[in-house]
Order: C-alpha cells, then structure tokens, then sequence
C-alpha cells in the first residue's frame, strides 16, 4: 500500500490532518498501526494541554432510539462559539447521545471510561481527545441525561 493511500485511509479513520498523518507514517516508519498510537498519544497530549481552559459556550444535543422508548440528552461545552455551531461538534454530541441512550451510564464519568459503540478500539474519553486535538479546543462533556419507557 502505497503512502497515499495509507494517508487516506488513516484520515479516514480519524480526520485528522494530512500533515499530521504524514508525520506520525514518518515516525512509525510506514507501519499503521504505530503511527494511529502516535496519534492518539498527542491527541491526549493535546487534550491535557487544553484540559486546564474555561468552557464558556457548548450544545445540547438529543437522541431518541427508533422505538420511540428510549431518549438520551448530552450537554456538550466547548471554549468558543465558533467550535459549538462547528459540523464536527455537532457529530461528537450526537455519537455522545447515542452513545449514552445504548450504554445506560450513571455519569459522565463512566460514560468516560467506556468502549465506544461505533469503535470497539477506543473508549469514549479517546473518541473526545481526539476531537480535541482536531477542532483544538478543550471539550467537557457538562451533563447526560437518559430517558425509558
């Protein structure tokens, strides 16, 4: 496979970045994998960087399940205005959502820590951490709510 190619495929995955992906190929020597760790290392690196950034502006996003039985609302904080009305915002709070109204987490907390529906190779602070690290802003998910008849 050529480095195009795994270039597009990993921006793909993860969207961030060619330059970003590129650099993380160099440092893994070509190998994929590694150079997804290495990305995901500095998005948490990114993240604790941002995590000390006052949030200020943020959505609340809902999700009801087909059934009509089962809801779930997230309020999602971002550090600008300009990140709460941004499309990729917008697509975290709606996994988030989806995410709470499938896994019945007591907390944000333990929403957290678990695996993320959608991507059984990452947990739901690493699907964060890596918006973080692509929109560049701290992000806190403030509260989550959950709804069943």
């Amino acid at each position: 496979m050529s480095v195009i190619e795994k270039v597009k495929k990993i921006r793909e995955a993860t969207s961030l970045s060619v330059g970003e992906i590129s650099k993380a190929l160099v440092e893994a020597a070509g190998d994929e994998f590694r150079a997804l760790q290495i990305l995901k290392d500095r998005g948490v690196q990114i993240a604790n960087k941002k995590s000390s950034r006052e949030i200020k502006e943020g959505i609340v996003e809902c999700y009801v399940h087909g059934n009509r039985k089962i809801g779930a609302m997230v309020e999602l904080g971002s550090e600008t205005d300009f990140v709460a009305k941004n499309e990729e915002f917008r697509k975290l709070a709606h996994e988030l959502a989806m995410q709470v109204a499938s896994m019945e987490p007591k907390d944000s907390e333990d929403l957290l820590s678990q695996t993320f529906i959608k991507d059984p190779s990452m947990t739901i602070a690493d699907l964060v951490n890596q918006y973080i690290a692509r929109l560049g802003e701290n992000i806190k998910i403030r509260k989550i709510v959950r709804f069943e008849i």
